[in-house]
């Protein structure tokens, strides 16, 4: 198991992850369509994707956390 001080980390790899490969899907699809070679196009497009989304999220996470703290109604 990992140790709970990496929790933040591992959160936004696998939320980086699961985004990219689903906008990289249908942007993938949407760019070329339904073709033999799809899926290789697709993995190339997540993984591009992916790279640049992952510090995107350990970046953007705390700030909208933050935001969202401001808009919500404190008990």
């Amino acid at each position: 198991m990992i140790p709970r001080k990496y929790s933040q980390v591992l959160f936004a790899l696998i939320l980086s992850g699961l985004m990219s490969l689903m906008v990289s899907g249908i942007s993938t699809l949407r760019a070329v369509g339904s073709v033999p070679d799809f899926a290789s196009l697709w993995i190339d497009a997540w993984l591009t994707a992916w790279l640049f989304a992952f510090p995107a999220v350990l970046v953007i996470a705390p700030l909208a956390r933050r935001a969202v703290e401001l808009l919500v109604v404190k008990d």
